[in-house]
């Protein structure tokens, strides 16, 4: 297992990665990215292993509903690149069961390289929305071919790919970038259906990162993406050289899709299980703030406050309900209830944005216009700021504020604005969420039963 110095010490490999404009060669160094870094690097220390044949528990193959229930806090704990990491490994066991009829050295591959990232502690991301050009057209009726990711030449000892992929939270932070296709492809589109690992420091890898991360010299009125913040990559691939040893599909269109399909399965599992916490502290800061401002016994407060418990709490039994009904793979790998999965990440989207509406209304104006901490500290304003910012004797105005800060930084700025977009996208928009759910829900036993009560059989349906 890595520490955490050795973390940072292996980002130093000569990795193309760019901020607003100007390549970043030390990326523990720089003094925005390197927050990221440095958070990251806690997170191995924290979870490090100094036995020489341990596994991260963070890379680890859950074999049953109880190692899915106590996988999934610990990626929580650990941030974002666990959950890309494990996400990863899970598709990858994900995709080996249900690949069948298909050159058996993919299956080979896959298992061996899970078995090599376990052992080496590393950190994977997922590369899979492409450019897509002209949404309306098919990767092989594009203006300009690049437009997804392709296979641009076969070679003896491997392939060459070029295009680019979008929306890669955390690129530039982990050690390989699991690219596969974006969606089922058809005859005549072999070159788009490749899947395969690629080194981030690989020869023609170029990451442009932007991020939400607060740019202000005090950062005390973030008090959340002042802290965690991980950038998005704009991935590219100019001609890159893939060894065959790192390619687990190329050229079979029929299993292009399974590889979009089991990500998305384990993306969605891991937006589902951030919404349960999302959703309380929502609640938290909605009761904490009605409190705060006087209010908390009002009824039309309460009547919200009320209507937020509910979400969370069936955003919480729909997580729960996924563990629970988990199935066993071939070689004996958990997988989520891809139902109760689709059904609790569309319901936690749709109705996020109805639970941040109401936190909204509870707290009041005073989320944008509180004074900052800096404020406070003035001896000429601070004592005036505190007393008009209280709301009694009992409630101190800065204490207020600050939870002003959170709910602001949280739902109503450049963090609030990415957990707005992210949390609808994430894992596919709802869209694709409806359509997996519709394909597991059992459509034809709600018909039987509506005809049964209806007194009809299935033989006097049309």
């Amino acid at each position: 297992m890595l520490t955490g110095q050795q973390y940072k010490d292996s980002l130093r490999d000569g990795r193309a990665t760019y901020f607003e404009g100007e390549r970043i060669d030390d990326l523990p160094a720089h003094p925005l990215l390197g927050q990221t870094v440095d958070y990251t690097a806690e997170t191995y220390d924290k979870f490090y292993n100094p036995a020489p044949d341990a596994v991260s528990p963070l890379l680890a193959v859950p074999r049953s509903a109880d190692d899915l229930r106590a996988l999934l806090p610990l990626l929580n704990e650990a941030g974002m690149m666990a959950h890309v990491t494990s996400s990863s490994i899970q598709t990858l066991k994900t995709v080996a069961g249900r690949m069948t009829d298909v050159k058996p050295e993919y299956l080979e591959r896959m298992q061996i390289y899970i078995e090599e990232s376990q052992k080496s502690d590393i950190r994977i991301t997922q590369c899979i929305t492409d450019a897509k050009g002209n949404r309306s057209k098919s990767p092989g009726a594009q203006d300009d071919p690049d437009a997804y990711v392709r296979v641009v030449s076969r070679q003896r000892d491997g392939i060459v790919i070029r295009g680019a992929k979008l929306h890669i939270t955390g690129a530039s932070f982990g050690h390989d970038l699991m690219t596969i296709p974006t969606k089922s492809m058809k005859p005549g589109e072999e070159d788009y259906s490749v899947a395969c690992m690629v080194p981030v420091n690989a020869e023609g890898v170029r990451i442009i990162n932007t991020t939400y991360a607060p740019r202000h010299e005090d950062a005390r009125t973030f008090p959340i993406s002042g802290k965690y913040h991980y950038p998005e990559g704009f991935v590219i691939f100019d001609d890159v050289f893939v060894p065959h040893e790192r390619v687990f599909l190329d050229g079979e269109t029929s299993y292009a899709a399974v590889f979009a399909h089991s990500l998305g399965l384990w993306e969605r599992l891991g937006g589902l299980s951030e919404f349960v916490s999302e959703a309380d502290h929502l609640v938290g800061f909605a009761q904490l703030v009605a409190e705060a401002n006087g209010t908390a016994g009002i009824s039309h407060i309460k009547e919200k406050i009320s209507e937020m418990m509910i979400q969370a709490t069936l955003i919480r039994a729909s997580l729960e309900a996924a563990i629970s009904n988990c199935s066993i793979g071939p070689d004996g790998a958990a997988f989520p209830n891809e139902l109760f999965v689709n059904a609790g990440k569309f319901y936690g989207a749709a109705n996020y944005n109805t639970m941040v509406r109401h936190l909204h209304d509870i707290a009041g104006g005073a989320v944008l216009t509180a004074p900052a901490p800096a404020d406070f500290e003035n001896e000429e304003v601070g004592d005036l700021a505190r007393k008009y910012m209280s709301t009694g004797n009992d409630v101190d105005g800065e204490y207020r504020s600050k939870l002003m800060y959170a709910i602001r930084d949280l739902t109503a700025d450049s963090y609030g604005g990415w957990k707005a977009v992210t949390n609808l996208q994430a894992g596919g928009g709802l869209y694709a969420q409806r359509i997996v759910t519709r394909r597991h829900y059992d459509l034809d036993e709600a018909k039987r039963g509506a005809l049964a009560i209806a007194g009809l059989s299935e033989h006097d349906a049309p």
